[in-house]
């Protein structure tokens, strides 16, 4: 187990998902979580179930003025960050011949800008050997029909991270990405087309993995709390896979 006590973490697409349980790890472990997201009934519920354990504050990662409120909350605070998970993000299906400017354009937002604007907010709080994990996929490394533009999101994420790590060494800050495979989140139930058809993708999903089946969100924690702490002390401009071996076997 790692221990997060007196820690302060910074979750991105911290409702639901990969994001909560998280976030609830964190708070397991001793931390104190700013958890953000779009939704506000969402962040009542976090706040509901996890208490004084965290803060919820509303925005969107690819609004400049919701991030910089975003870290005026944890300045006032009074905290460093020893832990910054930026985990916002999504994706849509878009075959090669339909791909939009605007799915291309909100897709890189969301997912790279939104990841650049949260790390670059985060710089002045972070502490002495503090954490940035990334989240990536591991999409960046297998080609996915209709899903292209979403795989170059994350393969820019994972190059992001070899770069910052080379650039905060001297910080002694470093910086990760874990890159889940499919995972049974209401994240990837949605990218079915209608509502019917979520069974179908979820079974397809899961026959391609080694291990016959789709990891949970729990699973994708471990290895973030793994990458936060100070076990990984000597781990920088790394990529762990949690995918049950789809990108590697």
């Amino acid at each position: 187990m790692e221990d997060f006590t007196n820690k302060t973490a910074l979750v991105t697409g911290g409702t639901a998902g990969i994001g909560l349980a998280v976030v609830r790890r964190l708070v397991q472990e001793g931390a104190h979580v700013f958890v953000a997201g779009r939704r506000q009934e969402a962040l009542d519920t976090v706040a509901a179930e996890l208490g004084d354990a965290v803060t919820t504050v509303r925005g969107d990662v690819t609004k400049a003025d919701d991030v910089e409120n975003l870290f005026a909350a944890i300045r006032e605070h009074g905290a460093g960050l020893d832990v910054v998970f930026a985990n916002a993000g999504g994706g849509e299906f878009a075959a090669l011949g339909d791909i939009s400017w605007e799915h291309y354009s909100s897709t890189f937002d969301g997912n790279v800008g939104g990841v650049i604007r949260t790390v670059q907010g985060a710089l002045p709080l972070l502490t002495v050997g503090s954490s940035i994990v990334l989240t990536g996929s591991n999409i960046d490394v297998k080609g996915s029909p209709a899903f292209s533009v979403y795989a170059a999101t994350k393969a820019a994420v994972r190059s992001l991270a070899r770069s910052w790590a080379a650039e905060l060494i001297e910080r002694k800050v470093r910086v990760n990405v874990v890159s889940p495979g499919p995972i049974g989140t209401p994240g990837l139930s949605g990218l079915a087309s209608a509502p019917e058809e979520a069974d179908a993708l979820l079974e397809g999903l899961a026959a391609g993995v080694p291990m016959g089946r789709l990891g949970s969100a729990d699973e994708v924690a471990d290895a973030v709390l793994y990458l936060a702490s100070d076990r990984a002390s000597y781990v920088t401009g790394a990529e762990l896979y949690v995918d049950g071996g789809a990108s590697q076997i």
